[in-house]
């Protein structure tokens, strides 16, 4: 079953089950996720706000873009333990080119949510500024819980291409989670 055909009680349990995936990147997708669900309840309680409808639109598709990494990640991850496990039957350099392809592999995800993570941090600082100002802690926890996925995963990017530190997915992770973390910083110091 698709992570997201689970309950949450049922992913929670897999997620503190004793099995490899899912783990961190599929916890920071579906961070990701929520975040963006906040910031799209925000933005349809906003009806004062000419642009509301939009907002909720595009905090939505950010939902929608966030939430099915969770599965992806725990996919990709998997696949790349297996092929660190294979029996070995490739040898030397070709093995090493396998094992690097499924980590390369893996880091998509994370990248994928760190990029996802980042956009919803900067239009939670949108809501923050402009939704109902009774809502304004929500946003800010948004933007929060978002700074704090793009920070996992830009981890788990550095994690899988260990090998390449210098690899422009790694520097690009980065970025993303800094980003990210300014945004929450504006949204925090929105309406003070």
């Amino acid at each position: 079953m698709a992570l997201l055909d689970r309950s949450l009680r049922e992913f929670l349990d897999d997620v503190a089950a004793a099995g490899r995936t899912p783990g961190g990147g599929s916890a920071a997708a579906l961070v990701t996720a929520l975040a963006a669900a906040l910031l799209a309840k925000i933005a349809r309680t906003s009806t004062a706000w000419p642009e509301s409808r939009g907002i909720a639109a595009q905090a939505e598709s950010l939902r929608d873009r966030a939430a099915p990494l969770a599965q992806a990640d725990a996919e990709e991850y998997e696949a790349a333990l297996r092929a660190r496990e294979d029996d070995g039957t490739q040898a030397g350099e070709r093995r090493d080119f396998v094992l690097g392809r499924a980590y390369a592999r893996a880091a998509e995800p994370p990248l994928q949510i760190a990029r996802a993570a980042a956009d919803v941090a900067e239009l939670a600082v949108v809501v923050a500024r402009n939704g109902d100002p009774a809502f304004h802690a929500d946003a800010v926890i948004a933007a929060l819980l978002a700074a704090a996925a793009a920070s996992s995963a830009a981890e788990l990017v550095g994690v899988n291409l260990t090998a390449s530190a210098r690899d422009e997915r790694v520097r690009e992770a980065g970025r993303l989670a800094e980003n990210a973390a300014r945004a929450a910083e504006e949204a925090r110091a929105a309406r003070e």
